[in-house]
């Protein structure tokens, strides 16, 4: 994984990235919504432009690592929902399951990719190898890069997904003192990235899961 993608790894990576961000947070606000929270929606939250989903250090943590990141997070008003306590447990997983299943069918396409490089290949060699590469190379990263945002952001530090999944499973009083930690969680972050338990448990996690759907691919 090298700290600086050459130019067309970075052009590659466009597509895959751009998909991620916006499933992941349009997951969000479409369940909130479903769950009675019009909030993402009237802040024009429930679009798949992704400008609207891009976080300027997210974004980058993503070109740098080519792994993990996070977008602008979705606004939702907990108490617009019809159980706030336990939906936000929906809406927080709802982000990291789309990105899971998107990585899926990243995986499918990628396992399918033989037989579309056939029909390219009806076209010319030149034509194969012209859609052929860039494919691979998209599908491996929309693989990846779906698998470390849903893998990072369940991590059980508020304010990201997992931190909400945990305030909602625990007791009222033991979520609200859970919940004052949000202020921290960059800090909580940082100091994870630091003390090498990024490094050494969730990027390994996340590696390992995209060799498994990859099924020995590359």
């Amino acid at each position: 994984m090298s700290f600086l993608p050459d130019l067309h790894i970075l052009i590659i990576m466009t597509v895959p990235l751009l998909a991620a961000v916006t499933v992941h947070e349009v997951a969000h606000g479409w369940v909130a919504y479903l769950l009675g929270d019009p909030t993402a929606r009237n802040a024009g939250r429930l679009t798949f432009n992704p400008i609207k989903h891009l976080d300027l250090f997210g974004t980058l943590a993503f070109i740098f690592t080519q792994v993990i990141g996070w977008a602008k997070p979705v606004p939702v008003n907990p108490q617009n929902l019809r159980h706030p306590k336990r939906d936000m447990i929906w809406v927080a997983l709802a982000g990291p399951a789309a990105n899971f299943a998107l990585a899926v069918v990243c995986a499918l396409l990628l396992h399918l990719l033989p037989y579309l490089l056939s029909v390219f290949a009806l076209l010319g060699h030149k034509v194969m190898v012209f859609f052929g590469k860039p494919l691979f190379l998209m599908l491996n990263l929309g693989i990846q890069l779906n698998l470390g945002l849903a893998v990072f952001n369940l991590l059980p530090v508020p304010p990201l997904d997992g931190g909400r999944i945990v305030a909602g499973i625990l007791p009222l009083n033991l979520a609200y003192r859970y919940a004052r930690l949000e202020p921290y969680g960059v800090l909580i972050v940082l100091l994870l990235i630091f003390t090498g338990v990024i490094q050494k448990i969730i990027l390994p996690a996340i590696l390992y899961l995209s060799d498994l759907l990859r099924g020995g691919m590359l």
